[in-house]
């Protein structure tokens, strides 16, 4: 079942995403190089460091030092000739899943902005920043991201050899032209050994840049306390459709309808497909059999956890969205990130059935 409506100039009659057809636009995809509204509060003092964890606050401490070695004025005059250019701070964070890097990055990325206003700091995931090239080509992103003072990179990826090198080149241009960067990467959250800190893994990677991270370790235990996946049993269709046509800006598409819907928008635009959209209801969800599908689910999953969207599922247990063997395979680390965050986001819609 589908529920449509005619999109309004006002967005709020939004009521299919497969009939929202997003226009490219250079400077949107630039703008939306920002901390996600679900990290819009985050910032150095609102992180809790864990006192059994001392890196953790090590690391909130080493932050603001970067901070504001970031937004210090560059030598100038006779001082600036007689000096020699300090090379701009690059930091990693390295930790196991849940231990707040994400948080941290964006308070780095808050702290800069809000020193030096809005357009200093750009800030996006891995996938993100190669959609970005995907969509603008490699120069005109680096000739966009070089007027920052800071860029910063969430969950980056080594699961695949071509994006990785492609992002090592991107980090070395950025660098060579002064600009700060800031980088995590994401591991999963039952890996004891096998990925838990990949510093290793991102140095090698990064080549030519290894010497110019400083890695900060951060450890602990994952303070969500929960599972990878929500326990909660799927709805029924009805009630989908019932709580979503009852909600104002509210989507309801058929699950297999939207995933081909996808395949015809380019994943740099997965944001702005979500324009205006505050719930998300999902009829007939399935497992998905094919890798590039499921890697498109991926993003689209990231983009509605980044807007904090509610999200109604119907069908089958979104459990069994990804198969055992793609949970084995290189991209698993996106997969559990995938099942993690759509799992959040399925107990924030279960809590507007308590609503409505």
């Amino acid at each position: 079942m589908v529920v449509t409506a005619v999109q309004s100039s006002d967005t709020t009659a939004i009521g299919s995403l497969v009939a929202v057809r997003p226009a490219f636009s250079a400077d949107r995809l630039l703008a939306d190089l920002v901390p996600p509204r679900h990290f819009a509060d985050a910032r150095f003092a609102t992180y809790r460091a864990n006192p059994d964890h001392p890196s953790q606050a090590a690391a909130v401490a080493r932050l603001q030092e970067v901070a504001a070695e970031i937004a210090r004025p560059a030598p100038s005059g006779l001082r600036s000739l007689l000096g020699r250019r300090r090379p701009a701070p690059a930091v990693y964070m390295d930790g196991g899943f849940g231990v707040g890097k994400t948080h941290l990055l964006t308070s780095l990325a808050h702290a800069v902005r809000e020193e030096l206003g809005a357009d200093a700091a750009a800030y996006g995931t891995f996938v993100e920043y190669t959609n970005l090239v995907g969509a603008l080509g490699f120069l005109p992103t680096v000739e966009a991201l070089s007027t920052k003072k800071l860029v910063c990179i969430d969950e980056f990826e080594l699961d695949d050899p071509g994006d990785t090198v492609l992002m090592s080149r991107l980090l070395r241009e950025l660098a060579d032209r002064g600009v700060a960067l800031a980088a995590t990467s994401n591991t999963l959250p039952d890996a004891l050994g096998e990925g838990r800190f990949a510093a290793e893994d991102f140095l090698r990677e990064i080549q030519a840049l290894a010497d110019r991270f400083e890695v900060l370790r951060v450890d602990g235990e994952d303070y969500r306390h929960r599972s990878v996946v929500t326990d909660a049993a799927p709805l029924a269709t009805e009630v989908v459709c019932t709580t979503a046509a009852a909600r104002p800006r509210a989507v309801v598409d058929d699950f297999s309808d939207l995933l081909a819907h996808l395949a015809t928008v380019h994943p740099s635009r997965y944001g702005a497909l979500l324009d205006g959209v505050e719930v998300v209801g999902l009829t007939g969800v399935r497992p998905v059999t094919r890798q590039e599908v499921a890697l498109r689910l991926v993003v689209l999953v990231d983009r509605l956890y980044d807007r904090d969207v509610p999200v109604l599922l119907a069908g089958a247990d979104p459990r069994a969205l990804f198969s055992e063997e793609m949970l084995r395979g290189g991209y698993r680390k996106k997969y559990y990130r995938a099942l993690s965050r759509l799992g959040a986001l399925a107990e924030d819609g279960r809590a507007l059935l308590d609503e409505a």
